[in-house]
Formats: structure tokens, C-alpha cells, sequence
């Protein structure tokens, strides 16, 4: 009984000491939820340092390879394709037959002028030697004879002057002697008049006339025949060409492009914005998707002097000369180029995504403590990631590069947020 008394003389007591205990706890809680709430408040965002880098400010896009140097062999006569000497990459020499085309035709026009060749020939020997044989022997043979007669008449005619001399001979007989004289020169100079006329100078004019018309005739022949055979314009490989036997070709269808591929052309098109960075002689890089893991170096050789629609970009052709020793750039494929037009070493750099623009000025958002402070800074050169920083930061400050919860919070000078670093 006493100790039941004095228990219960107890309770009120410790009835007392715990609600006491309850009304200091509550505020404490009410305290640590607050500071632990407070402490959890604010976006989740990402921040990076910034820190000295390499930048290598460049302009990416893509391209197409032409060879430095081409020729393009088309056919020069109407042809059926013959034999083909060549195959696509084919490395050839000037001058070396691609293909050749039916010649039948051009080789029966080649015999009839060389026929006709033959014949004028002969026809302009006969007249250098004045005339036909038959007819200059038959007169040569006549003018003999006129010329003994001749002779036999001066002679006749001599004697009967010195018989007359010495009153042997009559003067009638002298007379017939001299007539007979007179006679005989006649006659020979009949038979040589008719020899100088078997052959006149326009007759020989005609002739040689003839041989040179005859000699074109087979020149061109030739010509003709010789189109037959398509031959390389220069020496290089053979980077286009997918003909067969038996087609068909017309006067001026191309039958293969030919090219200096040791060192190829890439035309760069670089959007129109990014002109204004490219300069000549700066570094190009060239990838080929067909070839991973490869690349090629060349440099600016000549800017745009205008700028053209292609598909929906508006852009310049840069032209880029690039080495091509092995021969693993064909002329014609879609490249990708890498116009580097300026390499800052030691950097103050931040990624590109920390850096925005704010009434007109750019500048980024520092932590500070907790909480993130707008800070303006003045921006330089710039890669596919990095931003160069010329002034306004110090190296080690923390920027905001992206938001990461909730995705669409709107960052603000003053604001406290949940810093999260790799």
C-alpha cells in the first residue's frame, strides 16, 4: 500500500517532465526539417570548372573529291565498240589506247583513196615525161628519120652549089636542091612542134592537181581510220569509265574520265555564316565514312566567289587541295572536312553550353556558396565543344552548364541550387 501511494504520489511528475521534453523537441524538429529542406531546395544543375585548354576553332562540314588534275576521252567518229583495253582505277600513259571501235568502213575508204593515189601517180609521171610512152616513142622515131632526111638534103643541096660553082650543075637543079632543103627543116620542125603539143603545162598542172587531191584523200583516210582507236588525253588513272563490247557511240560520247589522283581537289561547302573564318592556306582534315579510322590533310586553295543554294544550306564552294599518294580518295565521293582556322594553346575554356547571352552580352552563372551569381565575361574562339575565355573568369571557377532537374528551370542571379560535378 505505501508503495502504491508512492507511485502514484510519482506519475504526475514524470507526466510532467515528459511533455516538457515534447514541447523542446517539437521546435528543434521543426528547425532541422526547415534547415534540411532548405538544404534540398533549388534546381539539380551541372557544373563544370573552368580550366586552361588546347581550342582548335574549326569549321565542319562535308565535301566532294575531283581530281587536281583531268581529261575527259570522248569518241571523235560513229562507232561500235570493238575491244576494250582498260578497266576502272586502271592507272594509264598518255596517248595509250582505251578502246577500240569497228573499222571496216574507214579501212574500204582507206584502199579506194589509196587507189586513187596510185593512179594520179602514174598519170603525173607520164606527164613529166611528156606524154604517153607509145605515142612520144612513135614521134621521137619520125623526128630521127625527118633529121636524116635532113642531113641528106643539105648535103644534096651543098653539092649541086659547088657543081653549079664550077658550071656542072643547072641553076634549076640547085633550085630543086634547095626546095628539097627547105623541105626537110619543114618536116622536122613539124614532128617537134607535135612533140612539144603531146604534153602542154596545163596538162601537167592538171596531173599534179590530181596527186595532190589524191594524197589528201588518203590523209584523211588515215585520219579516219586512226579515230577509230580512242586514246588517253593525258597520263593518270582511270576513274570513270563502264562501257562494253558492242555498244554504240556517237561523235563526241565520253568514253573515260582520266585524272592526277596522286593529289586530289576537295571542294569544302561551308555554309554561308562561316565564310568569314576560312582564309587560304589554312589546314583541312578529310574523313570518308568508307574508310574509318582514316584521314588526309590538305590546305585552303582558292575561296568562293559566290555562294550557291544546295538542297536548304547556302553555302560557298571552298576548293582544298589534299595528298593522295595510295590513291584512296576516288574522284567523286562525299567526304567530311575539317576547316581549322585557328589553334589557341593554354585556353581558359568552358564548354560551350555554360556560355549564354544576356541583354545583349555573354556571360555565365558562377556557384557562389550555394547559390549562382550572373557574371560577364568576353568570349573568344570556340570548338565543336569548348568556348575560349578572355576575360571575366578566373581559372577554377564553376559554371553552370546544364540543367538537370527539373529540365525546364530558368536560371537566375541569387538563385540556390543542388551543384552536381563529375
Amino acid at each position: 500500500m505505501e508503495r502504491l501511494t508512492q507511485c502514484g504520489r510519482e506519475f504526475p511528475f514524470f507526466e510532467a517532465m515528459n511533455k516538457l521534453w515534447l514541447l523542446l523537441l517539437l521546435p528543434l524538429s521543426l528547425l532541422l526539417w526547415w534547415g534540411l529542406a532548405r538544404n534540398n531546395s533549388g534546381p539539380s544543375i551541372h557544373f563544370a570548372v573552368a580550366q586552361p585548354r588546347t581550342i582548335e576553332s574549326a569549321v565542319s562540314t562535308n565535301g566532294k573529291v575531283e581530281p587536281a588534275e583531268w581529261a575527259a576521252a570522248r569518241a571523235e567518229t560513229a562507232g561500235v565498240v570493238q575491244k576494250i583495253y582498260i578497266q576502272k582505277g586502271q592507272s594509264i600513259r598518255a596517248g595509250q589506247t582505251l578502246v577500240a571501235l569497228d573499222t571496216t568502213a574507214a579501212q574500204s575508204g582507206l584502199a579506194g583513196a589509196l587507189a586513187r593515189q596510185r593512179e594520179a601517180e602514174a598519170e603525173n609521171f607520164t606527164a613529166g615525161q611528156g606524154g604517153k610512152e607509145a605515142a612520144l616513142a612513135s614521134v621521137n622515131n619520125s623526128i630521127k628519120t625527118a633529121q636524116a632526111a635532113l642531113e641528106v638534103a643539105q648535103r644534096t643541096y651543098d653539092s649541086m652549089q659547088r657543081l653549079a660553082a664550077h658550071q656542072a650543075a643547072t641553076r634549076l637543079q640547085v633550085q630543086d636542091a634547095k626546095d628539097a632543103l627547105d623541105r626537110a627543116r619543114l618536116q622536122l620542125a613539124t614532128l617537134q612542134d607535135q612533140r612539144r603539143t603531146l604534153v602542154t603545162k596545163n596538162d601537167k598542172a592538171v596531173a599534179q592537181a590530181k596527186l595532190r587531191d589524191a594524197l589528201s584523200e588518203v590523209s584523211l583516210a588515215q585520219h579516219r581510220l586512226a579515230l577509230g582507236e580512242v586514246k588517253a588525253p593525258m597520263a593518270g588513272a582511270v576513274y570513270q569509265f563502264d562501257l562494253k563490247i558492242g555498244a554504240y557511240l556517237q561523235p563526241g560520247d565520253l568514253v573515260a574520265l582520266v585524272g592526277n589522283i596522286d593529289q586530289v581537289k576537295v571542294i569544302v561547302y561551308v555554309d554561308e555564316p562561316d565564310l568569314g573564318r576560312v582564309s587560304l592556306g589554312m589546314p583541312v582534315g578529310i574523313t570518308w565514312d568508307a574508310r574509318p579510322g582514316q584521314s588526309w590533310w590538305g590546305r585552303v586553295d582558292k575561296l568562293p566567289t559566290e555562294v550557291i543554294a544546295l538542297g536548304t544550306r547556302t553555302v560557298g564552294e571552298v576548293s582544298t587541295v589534299v595528298e593522295n599518294p595510295h590513291h584512296d580518295l576516288l574522284p567523286g565521293v562525299t567526304v567530311n572536312a575539317t576547316i581549322v582556322s585557328s589553334v589557341v594553346k593554354n585556353a581558359l575554356a568552358i564548354p560551350k553550353a555554360a556560355l549564354r547571352t544576356a541583354a545583349g552580352a555573354d556571360g555565365v552563372y558562377v556557384l557562389n556558396g550555394r547559390a549562382i551569381r550572373w557574371t560577364r565575361v568576353q568570349a573568344g574562339v570556340s570548338d565543336i565543344n569548348n568556348v575560349q575565355i578572355l576575360s571575366g573568369l578566373s581559372p577554377g571557377a564553376r559554371v553552370a552548364d546544364r540543367v538537370i532537374e527539373p529540365t525546364d528551370a530558368e536560371l537566375k542571379t541569387g538563385m540556390r541550387v543542388r551543384p552536381v560535378f563529375d
